[in-house]
């Protein structure tokens, strides 16, 4: 029954280990459940129990914390593009904008965009325009 306490011993640096080298929140969760079932061999419980308990406390942990913990950790944060600098710029229209025939590009910072409008109406060639959204691969933008 000794053996036990070091197999899971074992099991819970393994997943402090992994999660030390991968920061993805997942095997970390493994170890409070090593920890219980090894104060449950040390207390010379059947190995089933062990596993049992090992299993669930594990399942808790991932089913509690996880979302939580990624949460606080900022894992759900969306990334800041090098697109969204462009929002509230100026641009020069360099091929007209029209939403319903999918066309229309701007001049910006010596590149071309694709680009839309903001209400749907048609922006003539040359017009300057600002920046106000990215949607997909298409700058939204009104006419001034």
């Amino acid at each position: 029954m000794e053996a036990m306490i070091w197999i899971w011993l074992s099991v819970m640096v393994m997943a402090l280990v992994c999660e030390g080298l991968t920061t993805a929140l997942v095997s970390i969760w493994f170890a409070p459940g090593a920890l219980v079932a090894m104060a449950l061999a040390a207390l010379k419980a059947p190995i089933w129990a062990q596993s049992l308990v090992f299993f669930i406390v594990s399942s808790v942990c991932i089913g509690l914390f996880q979302s939580f913990f990624k949460k606080k950790l900022g894992k759900n944060k969306k990334s800041a593009t090098n697109t969204d600098m462009l929002i509230g710029e100026k641009a020069v229209v360099a091929e007209a904008i029209d939403n319903i025939r999918a066309e229309g590009c701007i001049k910006i910072n010596g590149q071309l965009w694709s680009a839309k409008s903001e209400d749907g109406s048609v922006i003539s060639q040359g017009e300057i325009v600002e920046i106000i959204a990215v949607s997909g691969v298409k700058l939204v933008c009104r006419k001034i």
